[in-house]
């Protein structure tokens, strides 16, 4: 039986719908992934405690840090004993980002996935954000506002309802 991913999402519904498209891109890999969130100190803080807890958990699988703390915290992340490597948020959802091989030819790597044991389904429609409001980091963790194109949305719900959700 080949070693399947972990990953655990912090934060966000996007890092939810993110966590689900990196699962399906890291199939077969003996790997931990913490999809992190930087909105807070406490969410810093329990992304520090995921890769703590994932670490004890499973000593051997290479741990790997992405999300908005792997950019707002990269430092401190980065020096944490438990952490392989990190993974910009920006490069998440590229099979290069993780060294594996892209998906086939045809198929879009951002519908790859469908929530298994989910009657809701999480869509991304948009990520990154233009304002600059002093007390938030998203523009930092996440980049510019960027939508995805009408007809991968659609493309993405088709998928879902298809699915079960």
């Amino acid at each position: 039986m080949s070693p399947q991913p972990e990953v655990v999402s912090l934060g966000c519904r996007l890092n939810l719908a993110e966590s689900e498209q990196i699962r399906t891109l890291l199939a077969g890999e003996d790997v931990v992934v913490i999809n992190s969130c930087a909105v807070t100190s406490e969410a810093v803080r329990q992304t520090r405690q995921a890769i703590r807890h994932a670490r004890l958990a499973r000593p051997d699988a290479r741990l790997l840090v992405t999300g908005c703390a792997a950019e707002v915290e990269r430092d401190m992340l980065a020096a944490m004993p438990e952490v392989d490597g990190l993974v910009s948020n920006y490069a998440k959802l590229d099979p290069r980002a993780w060294n594996v091989p892209p998906p086939p030819q045809g198929i879009n790597p951002l519908t790859l996935s469908l929530s298994k044991g989910h009657t809701r389904a999480f869509i991304a429609v948009q990520n990154g954000c233009d304002h600059a409001c002093t007390f938030c980091v998203i523009p930092q963790g996440r980049g510019a506002s960027r939508s995805q194109p009408v007809a991968a949305v659609l493309a993405d719900i088709a998928r879902h309802v298809d699915g079960g959700a």
